[in-house]
Order: structure tokens, then sequence, then C-alpha cells
């Protein structure tokens, strides 16, 4: 169910964000950082390739990132899970965030677009469909 407000002139969706739920870290050895992350986490990783390790634990997702990936992040990206991508958007840059990296299908139907904040922190959206 969307409850939908209305705050200093914009409107929200109280349901269109579930939470962060997915953190990437980008890593220079990957190896390295799969074996840390594992003993961290207590678990193996569900996805185990080349480009991407990820791990899910206590109800959270955690993905490696060697190199930073084709976006060369530099730092930890936490990722809001959302309902609606494209309103989400709308809402968050009606607010004054900037979008960095529009929304794109990084595989099996998942969504994920980045935005800056007005102080230039990045934030990351991510819709399964």
């Amino acid at each position: 169910m969307d409850i939908t407000t209305t705050t200093s002139g914009m409107t929200m969706t109280s349901s269109s964000t579930e939470g962060i739920k997915t953190v990437l870290h980008p890593v220079s050895d990957l190896p390295t950082a799969q074996a840390v992350y594992a003993a961290l986490l207590g678990v193996s990783p569900q996805t185990d390739e080349s480009y991407y390790v990820g791990f899910e634990a206590a109800g959270q997702h955690l993905g490696l990132v060697p190199g930073g990936g084709p976006e060369g992040m530099t730092s930890p990206l936490a990722l809001w899970h959302v309902t609606d991508i494209e309103a989400k958007l709308a809402e968050v840059t009606a607010a004054g965030a900037t979008v960095k990296e529009p929304a794109h299908d990084v595989g099996g139907g998942r969504l994920v677009a980045t935005v800056t904040d007005p102080d230039g922190n990045l934030l990351g959206l991510l819709q399964d469909r």
C-alpha cells in the first residue's frame, strides 16, 4: 500500500523505499577481500565471478567489485531498494539530487541508478522487477 504525503510542496510515496539492502565495496585484490568478507559474514559467497563476488547475510547483500568496476567506484556504495526506480529518480531530482547514472538493467531485470545529493554524496537506487 502506497501512502502519499506532501512535504514542502513535494509529493512522496512512503512505500517506494524499502531501505538499504545492498552495499557494494570496491576492492583491489578480489581473492583476499573475498576471504576477509567470508570470515566476517560467516558465509560463502552466493555469486563468485571474476568481475563480482556477492554475499547474502542477515537479509542484506554485500558485493565486492574489483577495481571499482566500469564505474570506477572509489568508496562503498549503499543501494536503496525501491519499488519504482523512475518515480524515485523523479522525486529525488525534483528535491535537488543530480542523476549520475540513469536507471539501467544490470542483469536479470535488476535496475540500478545513481544520483548525487547537493553535497556530492553518491546514492544508489535498485529495483528488482
